[in-house]
């Protein structure tokens, strides 16, 4: 009897730490950044104040999408480096060019922490972010909106 009790105890432990250990596939410890697309030519890159306009889909380590903006047509915007949005987007969006598609798999500790944003995102997930820069301070992709005065020789002259 207790050899059956001994049994089962260790194989109900061994299935407990088995979820768990699967419920953390995919995590990460630290902000990991992937650039899946870099324009040929890059006249502005993202710095801390810029006001950026980016599409975005969020999904959490099993594939699950909690948000996109791609889906609603609508980029978010906002001022880089400032804090209002999670700190991996501040982190993982600098120096991105116009036009740029990373792929950034953000740590809780960068994200929603252990909290989490319930209900749609739990305490302790890693987030996985493919985003696209569309403008950076209302310039899109290009330069200028209107095509500007481009400065053809380097000299800071135009």
């Amino acid at each position: 009897m207790f050899l059956r009790y001994s049994l089962f105890v260790i194989f109900f432990l061994s299935l407990i730490s088995l979820q768990g250990f699967a419920k953390k596939a995919g995590d990460v410890t630290e902000l990991q950044i992937g650039v899946k697309y870099k324009p040929k030519t890059c006249e502005i890159r993202a710095h801390k104040g810029d006001k950026i306009k980016v599409h975005y889909r969020g999904k959490l380590t099993d594939g699950k999408v909690f948000d996109s903006s791609f889906e609603r047509g609508d980029p978010f915007e906002f001022e880089l480096g400032s804090g209002q949005v999670i700190k991996g987007w501040d982190q993982g969006l600098l120096g991105a060019c116009v036009g740029e598609k990373r792929k950034l798999k953000i740590p809780a500790k960068l994200g929603y922490g252990e909290q989490g944003s319930p209900p749609t995102i739990p305490g302790g997930a890693t987030l996985i972010f493919d985003t696209e820069l569309m403008a950076i301070n209302e310039k899109p992709a290009g330069g200028e909106e209107d095509g500007g005065d481009a400065d053809e020789d380097g000299d800071d002259e135009l």
